[in-house]
């Protein structure tokens, strides 16, 4: 969809004329049947007037095509201006130009994010060199008009308020400027990017070009789904095992049959470690690689932020990054807008999306909706917040509305810790999940241990991480106060214990950072994710009490959004609101201490909890 499209003549005289920003919401309006807030028609009319300074230049032909906001097809994404015209060689080019009005911002160590002020507060936001980067892939990589019709798409920002001042334009975000440079306030700048409009657009196009793309298939190209296809190849994280190979098969059977047919839903299920993410992203990258539109879709960032990193080695971005997404962005997304959606950690959906739960109507639903076939893997084990929703009867009862065929699979608990079943089956019965048969634990099946000392503990782990691949995670009973102030601790547990939580600056890939095994992970950095060992701090959320598991949510520090709204609710029903808060709690830590692959070592703050895991061990000799 393009809001605003006309030639530079035309688009320099609704300027002149007619009050751009309003020409615009009239167009907006009329597209979308909704009017748009006054804070961004306030920043149309500034950064546009800015616009029209740098088109007024008799080298940038008047039947230039000129667009304004136009959404990247199957993306929330816009792109503030784009320019259109034919170069000296008679290409046909696109110039993606992405305006802020930003000030001042502060770097980070992060790849591509900086800081500003924005909506009354200090946000961490992607570079905006960054961003208009990220969009001149997505159509170069998804719109087969841009691939195959010669369209060359060259990205820059403009940032027609802000001074250089050696931050914004910082060596950290070179990679990103030398793809798409960046323009800054004054005069000389301006010019600057006059000279690089005039480097592709010696002749106007009249919009041509601009319409070929908006009405260009969309679909990944055969150079993005080779390229993915060869970052798996030879990978051995990838590799399918046993069922993993026959459940892959029959959801790939699936998504091929759906493009043709009746809608799909497939319910995987399988608890840890059981390679539901290594099918998913199997999945991925054979789907894309027969050309068919589609994401990988998780509720926590870690997962898809982690396994984009092993998929490409890289902790940086990449083009494939585009191909991974939030589950909150299917909202206002059109029936059947892609050929299919891997949705992966499906427990974690919420009904809900948007930073207060406010938008949308269920994510669930709206993930059926948007793809010919939803692939969900599940394990309603791991819920571990209030606002977990994802279930197999609810994924039925969508997709029954939405008149799909569904499909059921299981992947059999093998394939993470050694003796796996009877460990899952003890951890079930210890912490009052469930009663099983598997009430003792052999330690020589699985290297459990509880110590008396977490820093014993914590040094142990540390021992262990000879491969990068040992970590400690506690219960989320300590507030965060370290994100704020570097020079605090978070988790201090008597004399000697002093941790802080996993740094901000690695965010979601905190597991695989270097030098992170001195920190402290939660449920929200490893869902999902394993290491060969983990450290588990369990807190007084939960209690063992004569022989009895006995939580407390409000032990829970109360920044954790696990449990928000628990206190109204155990003031409305308190039953009903412990029962539901037990069942998160004991998740929770089920999650916890299933994230190793040779072991797991625990450390509880209550001495008689201790004193209750150790019993039910059986120490190999």
């Amino acid at each position: 969809m393009i809001v605003y499209q006309a030639d530079k003549r035309g688009f320099l005289a609704d300027h002149d004329d007619r009050d751009i920003e309003s020409v615009i919401q009239d167009r907006y309006r009329l597209a979308t049947g909704r009017r748009i807030a006054q804070a961004e028609m306030r920043a149309w009319r500034e950064s546009l007037t800015f616009m029209a300074r740098v088109l007024r230049d008799d080298q940038i032909p008047g039947d230039t095509g000129v667009a304004v906001e136009y959404q990247i097809p199957q993306s929330s994404k816009r792109i503030d201006i784009t320019l259109t015209g034919y170069g000296d060689d008679g290409n046909r080019n696109l110039v993606v130009v992405e305006l802020k009005q930003w000030e001042i911002a502060r770097a980070t160590a992060k790849d591509a994010i900086i800081v500003t002020y924005m909506a009354g507060a200090q946000r961490e936001l992607v570079h905006p060199s960054y961003q208009a980067w990220s969009y001149a892939g997505l159509l170069r990589d998804f719109n087969e008009a841009v691939y195959s019709g010669g369209i060359d798409v060259h990205p820059c920002a403009y940032l027609h308020n802000y001074a250089r001042d050696g931050v914004i334009d910082s060596p950290h975000y070179r990679t990103y400027i030398e793809r798409a440079p960046l323009f800054l306030k004054g005069e000389s700048e301006r010019q600057s990017l006059r000279d690089f409009i005039k480097q592709y657009v010696k002749r106007g196009d009249a919009g041509s070009i601009l319409y070929d793309i908006e009405a260009g298939k969309v679909r990944p190209s055969k150079a993005l789904a080779d390229s993915l296809s060869s970052l798996m190849r030879g990978n051995p994280e990838f590799i399918l095992v046993d069922d993993q190979k026959t459940v892959y098969e029959a959801a790939l059977a699936a998504a091929t049959a759906s493009d043709t047919g009746v809608p799909r839903v497939v319910i995987i299920q399988g608890g840890p470690g059981t390679g539901k993410t290594v099918v998913a992203i199997n999945l991925l990258v054979e789907l894309t690689a027969k050309r068919f539109l589609g994401k990988y879709v998780s509720r926590n960032a870690a997962p898809r932020v982690v396994y984009h990193s092993r998929l490409t080695r890289s902790m940086t971005a990449s083009r494939f990054k585009q191909l991974f997404s939030g589950s909150g962005q299917f909202i206002a997304t059109a029936q059947d807008a892609y050929q299919f959606l891997v949705v992966d950690e499906a427990h974690r959906l919420n009904e809900r999306s948007g930073l207060y739960g406010n938008l949308g109507e269920h994510q669930v639903k709206e993930l059926i909706n948007a793809g010919r076939c939803a692939i969900f893997f599940i394990d309603e084990d791991q819920r571990v917040t209030l606002s977990d929703i994802g279930s197999r009867e609810l994924i039925r009862a969508f997709a029954k509305q939405r008149g799909a065929h569904v499909e059921e699979y299981e992947l059999s608990s093998q394939f993470r810790c050694n003796g796996s079943d009877g460990y899952l089956a003890w951890l079930d019965h210890t912490l009052g999940i469930r009663e099983t048969a598997n009430t003792t634990l052999d330690t020589g099946q699985y290297d459990f241990r509880v110590f008396d000392d977490p820093t014993a503990m914590h040094e142990a782990i540390e021992a262990c991480n000879g491969s990068n691949k040992a970590r400690v995670v506690a219960g989320y009973c300590w507030r965060w106060q370290s994100k704020a102030n570097e020079a605090l601790f978070d988790i201090e547990i008597g004399d000697n214990y002093r941790r802080r939580w996993n740094l901000a600056v690695d965010g979601s890939l905190w597991i695989i950072a270097p030098h992170s095994v001195h920190e402290v992970g939660c449920i929200h950095t490893c869902q999902g994710l394993e290491v060969e060992y983990i450290g588990v701090i369990v807190g007084p959320d939960f209690l063992v009490r004569n022989g009895q598991v006995v939580t407390n949510p409000l032990a829970r520090d109360r920044h954790d959004k696990s449990m928000k709204g628990i206190k109204s609710w155990l003031k409305r029903d308190p039953a009903a609101a412990q029962r539901e808060a037990g069942i998160i709690i004991k998740n929770t830590y089920r999650t916890l201490m299933t994230r190793g692959l040779k072991g797991c070592f625990v450390y509880c703050t209550d001495a008689e909890t201790r004193e209750y895991f150790k019993s039910s061990l059986t120490v190999a000799g």
